[in-house]
């Protein structure tokens, strides 16, 4: 998945018009990587981890391109920070479970859940479900515990 997707996401920014870059390049590394749903801050944080000097600017200028050309799907999991991730070209995807009191997200898959989502489109007939999140907040066990 990780090498298609920094191919389909760079031929994508090049057809828009935009030059690559070594900061560019580093943010879609990154997210190809599989991490889940990542802030801006933590991408800055996990690059520089990496030995990566990428600016906060450059990273959310990649997360703007990236984001506009819906390379990425960026969520709102109710912390106030926006939160990003791969969005596959095929539609795959997962939904989370964020722990309301440390911040933690975990991403999780259901196809009982995609099933339903499924239904409900079929028979609300006045309506076309194109794409959905979504987002359980609770503890994770490590806070309840």
């Amino acid at each position: 998945m990780s090498s298609e997707w920094i191919e389909h996401a760079e031929a994508r920014l090049a057809e828009a018009g935009y030059r690559r870059g070594g900061a560019r390049r580093a943010v879609i590394e990154l997210l190809a990587a599989g991490h889940c749903a990542m802030t801006a801050a933590e991408i800055e944080e996990r690059l520089r981890e990496s030995g990566r000097r990428v600016g906060r600017a450059s990273v959310y200028r990649t997360l703007e391109q990236l984001d506009a050309l819906n390379l990425v799907t960026r969520l709102d999991v109710g912390q106030g920070t926006a939160r990003y991730e791969v969005a596959l070209p095929s539609g795959d995807h997962h939904h989370h479970l964020v722990c309301d009191r440390c911040g933690r997200v975990e991403p999780f898959e259901d196809p009982e859940l995609e099933a339903t989502i499924e239904r409900i489109s079929r028979r609300v007939t006045a309506f076309h479900v194109g794409e959905h999140d979504v987002v359980l907040h609770g503890e994770c066990a490590r806070c309840a515990g």
